[in-house]
């Protein structure tokens, strides 16, 4: 993982995203390795929560959703 003393919150979602997205791939790569059904299922879904995340990072990078879009999330 990168490591930043960079006070931009935009460098690391960055460098988050780019962590989610080599777990994720590698989850689904798992997937093809193992015989076992429920870790099938389990590296799965655990990929899916993970593009999750990655999309929640790219939303507020972009201001897409409604929370992100509001100035203060708290008071809306």
């Amino acid at each position: 993982m990168k490591k930043s003393e960079n006070s931009n919150p935009l460098e690391h979602t960055a460098n988050l995203k780019e962590e989610f997205n080599e777990l994720s791939d590698h989850l689904r790569e798992d997937v093809d390795k193992v015989d076992d059904p429920q870790a099938k299922a389990l590296f799965e879904i655990s990929a899916e929560v993970i593009n999750g995340l990655e999309k929640s990072f790219s939303d507020y990078e972009r201001k897409n959703e409604s929370t992100w879009a509001n100035s203060n999330p708290l008071k809306a």
